[in-house]
């Protein structure tokens, strides 16, 4: 046998690596999950903000969103967080490489850590909603002064 044939048969045998932009199934579900959490920290952190949007938004430092909203948004958060955390782990967990294989591994890690922040803000604002505002920080979400006690 001659030695370009050896090379050639060597050469065929190689697993056909990805190269560094190419988009694989574990790297495609890792921007999903990347997507619904940057979306679930978002919508936790204006819930946990008490910001009102859409429609009903007034004024340039807005106006505080109805009870029902935040909880909304909150359970929005959790959602979001959750599936997040569920589709990072399931792309770690199916990963048969390391960092730079194709498998999405760097991305699932980072969605997992995502997914918890994520959870975490939607958790706040839920028990922010639930525990109900005092005057006081209703007068300060709505950009008004609190009269100081002393």
């Amino acid at each position: 046998m001659s030695v370009p044939a050896l090379l050639a048969g060597y050469v065929l045998a190689q697993p056909a690596t990805p190269g560094a932009y190419t988009l694989t199934a574990g790297r495609f579900w890792s921007l999903v999950a990347m997507l619904l959490g940057i979306a679930g920290v978002i919508v936790g952190g204006l819930a946990l903000a008490n910001r009102a949007g859409g429609k009903g938004n007034t004024g340039s430092t807005g106006s505080t969103a109805s009870t029902a909203a935040r909880r909304r948004r909150a359970f929005a958060a959790l959602i979001a967080g959750a599936a997040c955390t569920l589709v990072g782990g399931l792309v770690v967990a199916a990963a048969d490489g390391g960092p730079g294989t194709g498998y999405g591994i760097v991305g699932g890690v980072m969605a997992l850590v995502v997914g918890v922040v994520a959870m975490l803000l939607g958790g706040l604002a839920l028990a922010r909603v639930r525990r109900g505002a005092t005057p006081e920080e209703e007068a300060r979400a709505a950009g008004a002064a609190w009269p100081s006690r002393g």
